[in-house]
C-alpha cells in the first residue's frame, strides 16, 4: 500500500532527535541504539530520545515504519502530536501501537474528523489514561468508540470541538476521572446531565466557556448524577442568572472546589461581595476560584452573610441565612468607619503676633503652601521659612524645608501650628 504523501512520524522523529539535533543524554532510556538491518536502514542508528516526545506542529500526515517505530519508542511514555496534518485515523493507530507503554496522547488540531475511527483500531489506545482531542472536531461516535477501547482512561479533553448536544454513550466510562469540555457550545443542563449518566466516577468536571443555563436537576438527581465530584469549573457559564443555580452546587456530596469567574449573576458585585457571598452559600467548598477557603474566612463570610441579608424583605431571604443566624444568632449591624485620609486640616498659622485659623489641603506641596501664605504673611516665597509643630511633639517644631514634600507625609491633624519666618539675610 503507497504511504500518504507528506511527512512520516519516523521522519520528523529522527530529524529532530538525532544526536547532531539532541546531543544529550536526558536520564534513563535515552540514546537508544539499533543495529543497522541486513538491508540498510536510512536512518541513523541512534537517537537520544527522552520518555516524552514532543512532535507538535511538524507537518506529519503518516506513521513511517512501524518496525522502526516500535524499536525506538519502546521506552515512551507521553506523545504530543497535536498541530500537524494527521487525518486518518489507521496513521494514528500505527503510531500509538508499537508503543507499548504510551500513556499520554495528544492529538489536537488534527484534521481526524475526516476519518471513521473503527474499533479495530482504537483498540491499538488501550493503554492510554489520558488522551486530548481538544479542536479535532472529533465526534460523539468517535468517543463512544474510544470510551469502549480504553478501559483505563482516567482523563479526557474534548475543548473546542463545536459540541452543541452531548450523545450519551451505550456503555459507562466507569475509569474517567476529569474531563475538560471547555469552549464548547453546550447551553441546556440536558445536556450536562448526559455526561455524569456516562462518567459516574467523574472527579474534576471544567466546562468553563459554555454557555450553559441554569442548572434545571432537582438536588436527589444532581446527587445521584455526580456522586463522586470532587471539583467543578463553570467560569463565563453566561446563563447562569439567579442565586438557586449556585445553590445547586450543594448537591454534589463531594465537591470541594468550585471555580466561578465571568458569571453575569456576580458581576454587580465587588470583589469582596462575591467571594463572601460565594464562600457562605457553599458550605463545604475548601477553595472557590483558585483560592483556598481558610477557616476564619468563611466564618468572616458567613456573618457577612447574615449581615448583607438582614435588612432585606422576607420574602427575598434565601434559606441559607436562617441556617446561619440559627448557628450565629441574630448580629448586630457593623458600625460604618471611614477609614479614608483627610484631604484637609484647619491649622493655627503664626506670623510675628498675628495667629490665623486656615484649612490647607493636605495634597500640595511645601512650594505649593507658601504659595498660599504669601498674602496672608506678606512674605516672598523665596523669604519664608516653614516650620510645622504637632501639637503632640516632644520635640518642638519641625523645619518644613522640603519644597517638593506633600503636605500628607507630616502627619498634620486639625489644630496643628504652622509657624511662619522670615529667612535671615
Amino acid at each position: 500500500m503507497d504511504q500518504p504523501s507528506g511527512r512520516s512520524f519516523m521522519q520528523v522523529l529522527c530529524e529532530k532527535y538525532s544526536p547532531e539535533n539532541f546531543p544529550y543524554r536526558r536520564g534513563p532510556g535515552m540514546g537508544v541504539h539499533v543495529p543497522a538491518t541486513p538491508q540498510g536502514s536510512p536512518m541513523k542508528d541512534r537517537l537520544n530520545l527522552p520518555s516524552v516526545l514532543v512532535l507538535n506542529s511538524c507537518g506529519i500526515t503518516c506513521a513511517g515504519d512501524e518496525n522502526e517505530i516500535a524499536a525506538f519508542c519502546a521506552h515512551v511514555s507521553e506523545l504530543d502530536l497535536s498541530d500537524n496534518k494527521l487525518e486518518d485515523w489507521h496513521e494514528v493507530s500505527k503510531i500509538v501501537s508499537n508503543v507499548p507503554h504510551l500513556e499520554f496522547l495528544n492529538l489536537s488540531s488534527n484534521p481526524l474528523s475526516l476519518s471513521v475511527l473503527e474499533r479495530r483500531c482504537a483498540g491499538s489506545f488501550a493503554g492510554v489514561r489520558k488522551l486530548v482531542l481538544n479542536n479535532s472536531k472529533a465526534s460523539w461516535e468517535t468517543v463512544h468508540t474510544i470510551l469502549q477501547e480504553l478501559p483505563d482512561l482516567e482523563e479526557l479533553f474534548l475543548c473546542l470541538n463545536d459540541y452543541e448536544t452531548v450523545s450519551c454513550s451505550p456503555v459507562c466510562c466507569q475509569s474517567l476521572k476529569l474531563l475538560h469540555i471547555t469552549d464548547n457550545n453546550l447551553q441546556d443542563w440536558t445536556e450536562i446531565r448526559k455526561l455524569g449518566i456516562m462518567f459516574p466516577s467523574l472527579d474534576t468536571l471544567i466546562l468553563a466557556n459554555n454557555n450553559l443555563t441554569t442548572i434545571e436537576e432537582s438536588e436527589d438527581s444532581l446527587a445521584r448524577l455526580f456522586p463522586n465530584l470532587r471539583s467543578i469549573n463553570l467560569h463565563k457559564s453566561a446563563g447562569l442568572h439567579c442565586w438557586e443555580d449556585i445553590d445547586k452546587l450543594n448537591s454534589f456530596p463531594k465537591l470541594e472546589e468550585v471555580k466561578l469567574l465571568g458569571i453575569p449573576l456576580l458581576q454587580s458585585y465587588t470583589t469582596e461581595e462575591r467571594r463572601k457571598l460565594l464562600i457562605a452559600r457553599l458550605p463545604s467548598i475548601v477553595k472557590l476560584n483558585g483560592s483556598i477557603v481558610a477557616d476564619g474566612e468563611r466564618e468572616d463570610s458567613e456573618r457577612f452573610f447574615i449581615r448583607y441579608y438582614m435588612e432585606f424583605p422576607e420574602e427575598e431571604v434565601p434559606f441559607r441565612y436562617h441556617e446561619l443566624v440559627t448557628k450565629y444568632g441574630k448580629l448586630e449591624p457593623l458600625a460604618v468607619v471611614d477609614l479614608r485620609p483627610q484631604s484637609s486640616v484647619k491649622v493655627e498659622v503664626h506670623f510675628q503676633d498675628k495667629v490665623e485659623e486656615m484649612s490647607i489641603r493636605l495634597d500640595q506641596t511645601v512650594a505649593e503652601l507658601k504659595k498660599h501664605l504669601k498674602t496672608v504673611v506678606q512674605l516672598s516665597t523665596s523669604n519664608m521659612l516653614l516650620f510645622y509643630l504637632d501639637q503632640e511633639a516632644p520635640f518642638g517644631p519641625e523645619e518644613m524645608k522640603y519644597s517638593s514634600r506633600a503636605l500628607h507625609s507630616y502627619g498634620i491633624r486639625d489644630g496643628d501650628k504652622i509657624y511662619v519666618e522670615p529667612r535671615m539675610k
